[in-house]
């Protein structure tokens, strides 16, 4: 009986010191995020959202690389499909009101954030670096909004949840990626029945990929002179919704 109560303290001490020292962590990352980023609003195609974001003021901007402590910090980018994204929920609130909606490689946090101001049910973020999460609390805080639901396990390639839509900005980056991608999402589609929005801004590892042709162009948006220096001159970005039996 001594041995099981010990083995119960211990279990409730451990978890106890775990909770703790996470707290910390998350506290120490808020500080760091916040002191080494700019709320940027104007600079965008989604002007009503406030974001945490690099910017040319910001030490890192500069900064040798070395010096970052963390994972490479792609939550602190606004990148022009997630822009895009963002966009065509804010112009459409009826996309996804009342729906629950999955956000992978969510970053910064901006397309769940447009999504909860267009009244979905239920949102949820997903990125395998923590730190986004933390971004996207702070953000979801700036828009004046409870955050999302945030993962930060890979979720691509797990068994197919139930959603009603998926939202993906950015994700065709990379060929690999993509390819994993692409059969995710025929079987979250075969399963389910989910809906799948995709924004890009026209990459090659898009552009040149068998999924291509089977997206049905939605929207187009002329991207701001800042985002277009930032992203070495793309000029667009696009939203296009996966329709496989095209």
């Amino acid at each position: 009986m001594f041995g099981l109560f010990k083995s119960s303290t211990w279990s409730r001490c451990v978890k106890g010191s775990f909770t703790a020292f996470r707290r910390r962590c998350v506290s120490h990352s808020r500080r760091f995020i916040g002191e080494n980023t700019e709320v940027v609003g104007e600079q965008s195609l989604t002007p009503e959202l406030r974001l945490r974001l690099f910017t040319p003021s910001c030490r890192f901007w500069t900064e040798r690389p070395e010096l970052w402590p963390y994972e490479d910090p792609y939550w602190a980018i606004y990148w022009p499909g997630g822009q895009a994204l963002s966009r065509f929920l804010l112009d459409h609130p009826a996309v996804c009101r009342g729906q629950t909606v999955l956000d992978p490689g969510s970053g910064c946090g901006a397309s769940a954030i447009a999504a909860i101001l267009c009244g979905a049910a239920h949102v949820v973020a997903n990125d395998i670096d923590p730190m986004a999460a933390v971004a996207t609390h702070m953000n979801s805080e700036l828009n004046g909004l409870q955050p999302p639901v945030c993962l930060t396990h890979n979720i691509i390639g797990s068994p197919p949840a139930a959603f009603h839509l998926i939202l993906l900005g950015d994700m065709f980056y990379d060929q690999s990626l993509a390819t994993s991608l692409h059969s995710w999402l025929n079987r979250c589609m075969e399963t389910h029945g989910t809906k799948v929005l995709i924004g890009d801004p026209g990459r090659a590892q898009f552009e040149e990929h068998a999924i291509r042709r089977l997206l049905r162009p939605l929207a187009q948006f002329e991207l701001p002179d800042s985002v277009r220096e930032e992203n070495y001159g793309l000029s667009c970005s696009g939203v296009w919704s996966y329709t496989p039996e095209l």
